[in-house]
């Protein structure tokens, strides 16, 4: 559309040296290599809205690794299984991001479509946040259940149930997050994902390092607990302030939809 304005305003001034933002000569390659580079750094230090879905984010993608980093010392040295039958105890995981998946993503769409036609047929970014209350509650749901009936040595399909339920959870929150943050930044969605992807790669490095320590030293119950009580703290209060203070904070911000 830009484009076709431009052609059709030099032809109606025959002023060539008009452009749009988007072929700028003074906008060079090296130009727009340094912002893209430097943009998701910028949004992180600035941006209220990416800077808590980040830290959530992060969080919970450091668990997901950290239990995918613990699963093996489970089964194999907890619960005495050869390496060949605790390997299938990832099916669980498996099973629980199939599920969430599978669920979450149709479900989301539709209470945006539901929620946009109540609202004259206008979208809003908060749309996208309904979902997050379920998946925020099966976190750490997930995780007490998974730490104390591995630490109890219950049977074998109590924790898989658990670690089936926190991964349910765990992927429907990553999916609200991501959708609401493409909403909010549309123009600037691939800079405001970089920045989140920062933190929650950081996170996928670091949490499996602490993991042996911690379960050592708080046992599977009281060190998925641990992680549990810090999701709630993160994770309950996320959807709330979003749906109610998200499209204020998007009206003060230059790079947000509607900002």
């Amino acid at each position: 559309m830009a484009s076709r304005k431009k052609n059709r305003l030099i032809k109606e001034t025959g002023n060539t040296k008009l452009h749009t933002e988007f072929d700028d000569p003074n906008k060079t390659f090296s130009v727009h290599l340094r912002t893209a580079l430097f943009r998701p750094f910028r949004l992180l230090a600035t941006q209220p809205i990416v800077q808590a879905l980040a830290i959530y984010i992060a969080y919970v993608y450091g668990i997901m690794y950290l239990v995918l980093s613990t699963f093996p010392g489970l089964w194999t040295g907890y619960y005495g299984e050869s390496i060949g039958i605790g390997g299938l105890n990832y099916i669980s995981l498996g099973l629980g991001f199939f599920l969430g998946t599978q669920i979450g993503a149709p479900l989301n769409d539709r209470f945006y479509r539901q929620l946009k036609k109540r609202n004259n047929g206008v979208g809003r970014s908060e749309f996208r946040v309904p979902l997050m209350f379920p998946g925020s509650a099966l976190i750490p749901m997930g995780l007490f259940w998974y730490g104390w009936t591995a630490e109890t040595k219950q049977h074998w399909i109590l924790p898989n149930i658990g670690a089936a339920i926190f991964s349910v959870g765990n992927i429907m929150v990553f999916q609200c997050c991501q959708t609401y943050i493409v909403d909010a930044y549309t123009r600037y969605a691939a800079s405001a994902v970089a920045s989140t992807t920062v933190l929650r790669s950081l996170c996928g490095f670091g949490f499996p390092l602490f993991a042996p320590s911690m379960y050592g030293a708080l046992g599977y119950g009281w060190g998925n607990s641990l992680l549990g009580f810090i999701a709630i703290g993160l994770g309950l209060p996320a959807p709330f302030l979003l749906w109610i203070y998200g499209e204020r904070l998007r009206a003060k911000s230059k790079f947000a939809a509607g900002g």
